[in-house]
């Protein structure tokens, strides 16, 4: 089966912002995919290709990259066969021609490469998660532990609190259908609690589905969640996972950490402005106080001594993942195993780029034994294209947003709908899978 024509469209994503969905059509159909897009990038990421054009959606719209698509990527393609992905990919990073993917637009390639992944699929016959499994060489086929962001701060949120994600991360769970009770239970006290402290006001949703209550300290935010969880009867299953998104809150012009940065009164003086032994301190005082899974951006992008200070010191004890420190990007994953600078990787296509690299990127982690968050973006689709993606890689863990919001929920919904597939062949022929449980961060 091969490609006859590539069509793209400027559609909406979940913040209401245009993005792009892509029709790949064949002799046997149309295969398509919906581009996420991030709020808090960074600046290693594959090239966003946006207009410019203030006329429209101010400057954000994505004609330009449709009309790459359409004009550039479709003919170069036709004719090339859908189930030879690495082909595929490769042709458009060379037609590209540039180390960020900022000719094409990685908005654009990515949508083209994750429907020709549902095509190739298609033509083998089998769900988008085995074929996923079988590009990568992957036989580990296991359900994830959902990571729920539901308490916002940073870029996230118009209150004080510096850090931008608060996750619930069930490992205790026995399953995955399970998890995500166990989450949406949680999700729904912690709401209640909200409400009684700080009015109903506070328990409106953000972009991802999370609260954003009037709290300006981690450790706040971090009671809720304990308070939360312990009213449920979860504290022995359920751990937290927090995202710092230092990068938003380092200060340039002081060379430090400003823990008040959204506070126009107060920001930049002395005592918000941390440097990293100060914030490192600051980490190791919330782990031995409440039950952290993982910390994820705890510094900045390129602060690569910090990052490596601090998983030498709790490295051991929990994962510390990198996001903006790393963009999903090969070349700065083999850098951070050389300086042992984290010991997790999260795992975003779009700051790639293409499904090729992605896996790329899973295997260095996987070789050197680390943990692989699988991401989803704050502006997002009803694409459940990482719930595939996490279950054929086999990394054990993704996030994607709160139990709220369909273009949360699509991914969460699949995942189960997935994990009912398997057990059925399980029933039927003893195929092996697992959910990965406390061993998340193993893969």
């Amino acid at each position: 089966m091969s490609i006859e024509s590539i069509r793209a469209r400027e559609i909406l994503d979940s913040r209401g912002n245009p993005t792009l969905e892509v029709e790949v059509w064949t002799s046997e159909g149309m295969f398509s995919a919906k581009v996420p897009s991030g709020a808090s990038t960074g600046i290693h990421e594959a090239y966003e290709l946006r207009d410019g054009d203030k006329s429209r959606y101010f400057g954000r719209g994505v004609l330009n990259a449709v009309c790459n698509v359409n004009n550039l990527i479709s003919p170069s393609l036709k004719g090339m066969r859908v189930d030879n992905q690495k082909a595929i990919d490769d042709k458009m990073i060379e037609l590209d021609g540039t180390k960020n993917k900022s000719k094409l637009g990685s908005n654009a390639i990515v949508g083209v490469s994750m429907a020709v992944a549902r095509a190739g699929a298609s033509i083998k016959g089998v769900p988008l998660y085995r074929y996923i499994s079988q590009l990568a060489g992957n036989s580990n086929i296991r359900l994830p532990v959902p990571c729920f962001n539901v308490i916002n701060g940073g870029k996230h949120a118009g209150n004080r609190l510096p850090f931008q994600e608060f996750m619930l991360v069930p490992m205790g769970a026995p399953n995955f259908k399970e998890a995500l009770r166990y989450g949406s239970e949680v999700y729904h006290t912690l709401k209640e609690i909200i409400k009684e402290r700080y009015g109903l006001d506070a328990t409106n949703v953000g972009d991802e589905g999370g609260f954003a209550p009037n709290v300006t300290t981690p450790e706040e935010a971090l009671t809720l969640l304990v308070d939360a969880i312990n009213h449920s009867g979860y504290q022995d299953v359920i751990k937290i996972g927090v995202d710092s998104a230092a990068s938003e809150f380092w200060n340039p012009k002081t060379s430090k950490y400003d823990m008040d940065f959204k506070n126009a009164a107060s920001s930049h003086l002395k005592g918000s402005l941390k440097d990293g032994e100060q914030l490192m301190s600051r980490y190791i005082e919330i782990l031995k106080k409440y039950p952290i899974a993982f910390f994820e951006d705890p510094f900045g992008e390129d602060d690569w001594e910090n990052h490596r200070k601090l998983t030498s010191e709790i490295g051991n004890k929990i994962q510390i993942i990198g996001d903006d420190l790393l963009c999903t990007n090969p070349e700065r994953i083999k850098k951070a195993i050389s300086e042992k600078t984290v010991n997790s990787l999260l795992l975003k296509i779009n700051q790639i780029g293409t499904l090729t690299e992605t896996i790329e990127a899973a295997k260095l982690a996987k070789e050197a034994s680390w943990g692989c968050l699988v991401s989803h973006r704050s502006g997002e689709t009803d694409d459940h294209f990482i719930a595939d993606l996490v279950v054929g890689l086999g990394t054990g863990e993704i996030k994607s947003g709160a139990p709220c919001r369909f273009e949360r929920l699509s991914k969460y919904n699949r995942l189960m709908k997935i994990e009912e597939e398997l057990e059925k062949a399980h029933r039927a022929n003893g195929n092996l899978f697992e959910f990965a449980a406390d061993e998340f961060y193993h893969f």
